[in-house]
């Protein structure tokens, strides 16, 4: 064993590294509290040798409910550090939706914010932990105080942990069913960091404001864990208030910053006399940035260098990437294979299909889950032929470039023709007083289908629905028209950004008697 120990290169090994490389250099900011890399790798320490005392080990499962907080990415490389696998769980779940996890991933801990103590005694009732703990000021009876783990001395026992050895599971969204929970190893994880880091441009000089929830694989992977493997410095924010993200990248010059697009919108509107300037790297991701957006944003930030992300959950989450260089050529595409990633577009049959053809994206890389919890054949059928299968629709140009035209069960069949959502979103992002929109397919006795946009308007415009039909019908042939027009206040969103396309179409579908 002393060999594999001397060749060890885990999650749990980043903290120590950027100790050693950077002592004295801040790591972590939030609110009040800010932590050298040293002091970071040593509540580290003391939160493992914590769980340890538990009665935690390799192989248990910590599941954590949590808003944006310094103690989140100690749990994430304490639990690495003693073979713990970590869950984080969105924190806009029921009680009954959290209970669902709890019991699917056999949770042995439990770490929930006060806050959302509520929920959490909820999802109890799903299912029983034997190690339950607080962040925040508010302990009830029956749980630990966080606070007694990250204040006590004590380093942990050593424990080996393998390259494929499972410490994650990051659940996925479930905008459509039941989440799946998406194993992920230290090998998934370190090649995924130096894909992100390598294909994203990122320095150990960054200052980065972290604002999206850190449950989601991007905010976590791509960005704060490339960060402290780096040696940058991470500023936490709670949530994507943009007027608190626009204070905080004044306050602490902040260079880098991800947002999925219906938050960079609400940065550009909130803009006003804030002192931006520090910024030079953007990131976006999450759903597809519209042309006209992209287009202002780099009017408003010149000085700014962007990058559209792409991937998934079981990718950990980087699989394409759209850089700097290309961003006035190919605006809209999500770029070629980031480094350690192959990327194919294949038929039904998973047939590699030719260049400016639509199948279906597949991948081949370190990256990948090594499967879905509990689920050996969803497991097997995303992974047929031996590349996983993404479930989005696109095609590859003659460079190599992806180009992503929609989900599959977001693609909108009327009158026995094809209409991708993103392709009509994009041409209702050209129409002067539309602030945000998104398309979906409502049954339709004629139709089947029927293309239909929700929008929601600029204060003052004085949009109409002729408007937007008539502002489409310049752009789009007669079929991808929208047929009907609804204007709303706001789109349904999860914390991570993405427009959920599936509350939009059960308000929309008309109901049975």
């Amino acid at each position: 064993m002393t060999v594999e120990r001397a060749r060890a290169h885990s999650l749990a090994d980043i903290p120590r590294r950027s100790a050693a490389r950077f002592p004295d250099k801040t790591a972590v900011v939030h609110r009040d509290v800010r932590l050298t890399f040293v002091e970071f790798d040593g509540v580290v320490d003391r939160v493992a040798a914590a769980l340890q005392a538990a009665g935690l080990g390799p192989g248990d499962t910590l599941v954590v409910l949590s808003h944006n907080c310094w103690q989140f990415p100690v749990l994430d490389f304490a639990a690495a550090r003693v073979g713990v696998v970590f869950v984080p769980v969105n924190f806009m779940l029921t009680g009954g939706e959290v209970g669902y996890i709890l019991r699917d991933c056999g949770a042995d801990a439990f770490v929930v914010e006060d806050a959302l103590l509520p929920v959490a005694e909820k999802a109890l009732a799903e299912h029983e932990v034997r190690v339950r703990a607080v962040i925040g000021e508010h302990v009830p009876s029956g749980w630990r105080d966080f606070a007694e783990w990250s204040g006590a001395d004590g380093r942990p026992r050593p424990v080996d942990v393998g390259d494929d050895d499972v410490i994650r599971i990051m659940y996925t969204s479930g905008t459509e069913s039941r989440p799946k929970g998406a194993m992920l190893t230290s090998r998934s994880l370190m090649w995924q960091y130096v894909s992100c880091i390598v294909t994203g441009g990122m320095e150990s000089s960054d200052v980065e404001l972290h604002a999206m929830p850190l449950y989601h694989c991007a905010q976590l992977d791509n960005f704060l864990s490339t960060d402290l493997y780096l040696g940058a410095t991470s500023v936490i924010l709670d949530r994507p208030d943009p007027a608190a993200m626009l204070r905080a990248i004044e306050a602490e010059r902040v260079t880098n910053l991800f947002a999925p697009p219906t938050v960079w919108i609400s940065l550009l509107r909130e803009l006003g006399s804030t002192d931006i300037t520090s910024l030079r790297k953007g990131y976006y991701g999450a759903s597809a940035l519209p042309v006209e957006v992209l287009g202002e944003m780099k009017r408003r930030l010149p000085e700014m260098r962007f990058w559209n992300f792409y991937g998934q959950t079981e990718m950990a989450s980087l699989a394409t990437a759209l850089g700097p260089e290309d961003q006035e050529s190919r605006p809209g595409s999500a770029g070629r294979a980031a480094l350690n990633v192959e990327t194919r577009v294949v038929d039904d049959a998973d047939r590699p299909l030719p260049a400016g053809e639509v199948g279906e994206i597949v991948h081949r890389s370190p990256h990948a889950t090594v499967g879905y919890h509990g689920k050996p054949e969803q497991t097997a059928d995303a992974f047929r032929g031996g590349w996983f299968h993404s479930g989005d629709l696109g095609y590859l140009d003659e460079e190599g470039y992806l180009w992503v035209v929609d989900r599959k069960k977001d693609m909108i069949k009327t009158g026995g023709e094809n209409v991708a959502t993103r392709e009509v979103e994009e041409a209702l992002y050209t129409v002067d007083g539309v602030a945000e929109a998104a398309v979906v397919g409502v049954p339709h006795p004629r139709w089947i289908e029927s293309v239909t946009a929700v929008v929601v308007a600029v204060p003052g415009s004085g949009l109409t629905e002729r408007d937007v039909i008539e502002g489409c019908r310049r752009v789009l042939a007669g079929f991808k028209v929208p047929k009907s027009v609804v204007f709303a206040d706001s789109l349904p969103k999860n914390p991570s950004g993405k427009i959920l396309k599936r509350e939009l179409r059960e308000r929309l579908s008309p109901r049975a008697d």
